[in-house]
């Protein structure tokens, strides 16, 4: 009978391998605590060599530090191989990273191979705190992600809620099973590419699609490779397994960036545009070509930082909207008091649910707020300390990287009533005047819902990817009725079971019949 390794199992087994023979010819087999600690973190025991890499049992790493800060405590020093990593599993530890410690946690640990990518960590989402750091994210917040951006970037999302919609009606028409997720990530991804760079995507679409199978494959590569990350001396196993396929499918990008990034150029020659009619490739090419500009940056940042948007923007939000949609399937109940709640905003309109009607529908908000709770974007947010510090009285040296688990954080039974529940009504409060409101507020400034991270490095696109969820759950809900599987088997319910990667992604794909309950466009179709 034939054994099949997973990739975790297989770089454990290698690693195993090579290091028993290292251990005759090199360094010792244990690494001291470094003297400078007066009071080390919490450790639970490990072996010789591989340090704790055995507990690390489950498919996904965040489920599996969850069962070891159940087991060990919420704060824990682990050593991964030649790796250490600091694990912070509770929220008033996160407190003390994103709030009290946020400048001293303010770095990311740099990829561990950035040196053979053509982007390396030129990137926004893993630059180290600094200049370019801050000037980007000062770019995210005052043009990107600013209320007047947004305002104008709505009808793009619309638009792209509406095909979404109009391609559902034709399957349902037809008693076609869809892949949701795939067509969400379609959405997405569009609605994304429009408001990072419109009018190029906006006139040829294959720019889009092309991204969108790229952004797929990288994933699948930088999940692979991700397991060799926290091997030490041999971490290059996963980058010689598979480097040669990332460094291909980075030049790609690459290629597919260069050509927008000329197709904008060419636009500006001999043209005068507004302000206003600027998109952030304009913005960023405008940057690069002045040489009184606030930061220089070059040509690779400036597509190393739309790479992270495409990717950061699409697959966040696709996630997302399939486990709510998901759990919304798998409880009836909920999905009803949420059609209803939309029924009663919109009254008479026969008309598709818009980003305008979102602060009236505070239901439809806890379900994505739940959603977001269960199923985090970054289940473990990782940061790396700058100086030297403390946490609640452990001594934490400079360099040292940590994993907050707002995984464990938002399913932790000490928080959470029955956590592992759907139940968005624990999001809501009645207000004086009897009627139900989002409260998340406090929550999230205890840190006890950090589905975005949290401090100076939290996600600064969360506005605009809260409008499009909302916004493309509640069309879901008002027009459809779906169902899983084929036809006749009207009762099963959605596999909800986390798959693995570095987000948390689906075990299996989104598989629905739409059935047409409300058809919006009927006079037009």
């Amino acid at each position: 009978m034939a054994i099949i390794l997973t990739d975790a199992q297989y770089y454990l087994f290698l690693y195993s391998l090579v290091s028993f023979v290292s251990i005759l010819l090199l360094k010792p087999l244990f690494r001291k605590p470094p003297t400078n600690s007066k009071k080390p973190p919490p450790s639970p025991p490990g072996l010789p060599v591989i340090g704790h890499l055995h507990l690390l049992s489950s498919d996904h790493q965040a489920i599996s530090f969850l069962n070891l800060s159940t087991k060990h405590g919420p704060l824990l020093d682990l050593r991964l191989g030649g790796s250490r990593m600091l694990l912070v599993s509770s929220a008033s530890f996160a407190a003390d990273v994103f709030k009290t410690q946020d400048l001293a946690f303010a770095d990311r640990p740099a990829f561990a191979f950035a040196d053979e990518l053509p982007y390396g960590n030129s990137g926004f989402f893993g630059a180290e705190y600094g200049d370019y750091w801050k000037f980007m994210k000062k770019l995210c917040m005052t043009e990107l992600f600013a209320p007047r951006q947004l305002e104008r970037s709505r009808a793009s999302r619309q638009a792209e809620i509406v095909k979404f919609c109009r391609s559902m009606i034709e399957s349902g028409n037809k008693n076609e099973v869809v892949d949701v997720g795939a067509e969400l990530m379609k959405m997405t991804n569009n609605s994304t590419c429009k408001m990072v760079m419109s009018t190029s995507v906006s006139e040829k679409g294959d720019e889009a699609a092309r991204i969108r199978e790229m952004m797929i494959k990288t994933l699948q590569l930088a999940t692979k490779v991700s397991y060799g990350d926290v091997l030490g001396p041999l971490k290059r196993l996963g980058f010689w397994l598979y480097g040669t396929q990332l460094v291909d499918v980075s030049l790609k990008y690459d290629e597919l960036l260069e050509e927008m990034l000329k197709d904008h150029e060419k636009r500006e020659d001999g043209n005068e545009r507004v302000e206003e009619d600027l998109d952030l490739a304009d913005l960023l090419l405008k940057v690069y070509k002045d040489d009184k500009a606030e930061l220089k940056i070059t040509r690779t940042q400036i597509k190393a930082f739309l790479l992270d948007l495409f990717i950061g923007g699409t697959i966040s939000s696709t996630e997302t909207m399939q486990w709510a949609i998901a759990e919304l399937i798998n409880h009836p109940d909920v999905f009803k008091k949420v059609r209803e709640e939309i029924n009663s905003v919109l009254g008479n309109a026969c008309r598709l649910v818009e980003e305008t009607d979102i602060p009236s529908l505070p239901y439809l908000q806890a379900v994505v707020k739940e959603a977001l709770r269960l199923y985090p974007p970054s289940p473990v947010v990782i940061r790396k300390s700058r100086q030297n510090c403390k946490i609640e009285g452990f001594d934490i040296n400079q360099g040292t990287m940590v994993a907050i688990n707002v995984y464990a954080i938002m399913r932790d039974p000490e928080i959470w009533d029955n956590p592992n529940e759907f139940r968005p009504e624990r999001f809501l409060a009645s207000s004086s005047e009897g009627h139900d409101s989002v409260d998340y507020d406090q929550k999230e400034q205890n840190f006890n819902f950090v589905a975005f991270g949290g401090g100076r490095r939290r996600c600064p696109g969360s506005s605009v990817a809260l409008l499009l969820v909302n916004t493309a759950v509640a069309a879901m809900v008002q027009c459809f009725d779906w169902k899983v599987g084929e036809i006749g088997d009207d009762d099963a319910k959605v596999n909800v079971q986390i798959g693995a990667g570095i987000s948390l992604p689906m075990a299996s794909p989104l598989h629905l019949r739409p059935i047409v309950h409300f058809n919006p466009f009927a006079s037009s179709m």
